[in-house]
């Protein structure tokens, strides 16, 4: 168990303490990660994680650097936050050191309490573009990055990798490297760079990583559950674990672990289904202009529907859904039948909610 595990780092910018991580001031409680994802990570997910509770640093979206210096603060759905949503880091995608600069002012006059760069994307897109992993073709570039990220912010720098071919002979000299030009923190997606996300990560993988650095190493991939939590704790040795695509099908797996591995009393274990999707839907309206919120409601549902049975049926029907309007009342429909409990709760505590969104206001 990892009850009474404390472990210091020989650097002074980071310590390993008992059940959470302390770097460059940032504190950061459990030591469990929001991962960055297209589509899913902005404020309206983030908010509805923290309602629950056990989450100790949450993500953005994937930033494009070249866009960010052009990006309206008041009504940019990638830069949307609250005052609740800290500590949050903020995750760049670069393809050219001179990016580096104008990105990091945005994301200082943003107040972002850390910043990750991400070397890990495969997408054809990001790749044929010299971004996400592709940069690791361009080992001058992504070191020039690195440096150059390193001199223009004081707080914490962290950037998410894969395993790439899972040779020890490319893997090590790049994760050294990347800690000699002064990362904080570095995460890995425990899958070789081609794998999908349906094949058995390699946790064991990590615990090697970790006899080469003397910073943090944060483990991602596969995290489902409290069981397979404590699985990847003991085999990768990791000193957190970053959790993605589970974080939006069971918004409540933080407090779920941290409760379990961190005895973490403050969470929210006591939550129905329909409140926490009326709170996304909430969200959503609150923070995104109209043309921004349908699309994200219907990637939410998507993995929100595999909680019930037939969940199919409410995923099907959102995505058919025209208007937000009319998703949120196929999703009420819905809750109504299949969780007749928990839509009860729902209509005691959001009853002026519902009444506004089925009489489309």
């Amino acid at each position: 168990m990892l009850n009474g595990r404390e472990i210091h780092c020989s650097t002074a910018r980071a310590s390993i303490k008992k059940y959470g991580l302390s770097i460059r001031g940032l504190e950061i409680y459990p030591p469990l990660f929001l991962a960055p994802m297209a589509g899913l990570t902005h404020s309206a997910l983030r908010t509805t994680i923290l309602a629950c509770g056990g989450v100790g640093l949450l993500s953005t979206e994937m930033l494009a650097a070249w866009r960010l210096p052009d990006e309206n603060v008041d009504i940019s759905p990638y830069l949307a936050r609250t005052a609740e949503e800290y500590p949050l880091s903020y995750q760049l995608l670069l393809n050219d050191a001179a990016l580096v600069e104008p990105a990091m002012q945005v994301l200082r006059r943003l107040q972002a309490d850390a910043v990750d760069i991400n070397l890990g994307c495969s997408a054809p897109r990001v790749r044929r573009a010299g971004g996400g992993s592709g940069l690791l073709a361009t080992p001058r570039v992504l070191r020039a990055i690195i440096r150059r990220a390193r001199k223009a912010t004081d707080g914490p720098l962290s950037a998410k990798i894969r395993l790439g071919d899972g040779r020890k002979e490319t893997l090590q000299p790049l994760c050294q490297m990347l800690g000699d030009e002064g990362l904080d923190m570095l995460c890995i997606h425990a899958r070789l760079q081609k794998e999908s996300f349906s094949r058995k990560p390699r946790w064991a993988h990590i615990a090697e990583i970790k006899q080469w650095l003397d910073i943090p190493i944060i483990a991602n991939g596969g995290v489902d559950s409290v069981r397979s939590a404590q699985a990847c704790f003991e085999q990768s040795q990791a000193d957190g674990i970053m959790i993605g695509r589970a974080a939006a099908c069971k918004p409540w797996i933080f407090a779920q672990i941290a409760k379990a591995l961190f005895q973490d009393t403050t969470v929210c274990l006591e939550y129905e289904k329909p409140l926490l999707y009326a709170s996304f839907c909430q969200g959503i309206q609150e923070r995104f202009r109209p043309e921004r919120r349908l699309g994200r409601l219907k990637e939410f549902t998507h993995y929100f529907a595999t909680n019930y049975t037939f969940g199919h049926y409410l995923a099907s029907r959102v995505q058919a859904s025209r208007n937000m309007q009319q998703a949120v009342r196929h999703a009420l429909h819905f809750f109504s039948v299949h969780d007749p409990t928990g839509y009860r709760q729902l209509q005691e505590q959001k009853g002026q909610w519902i009444s506004s969104c089925v009489q489309g206001g």
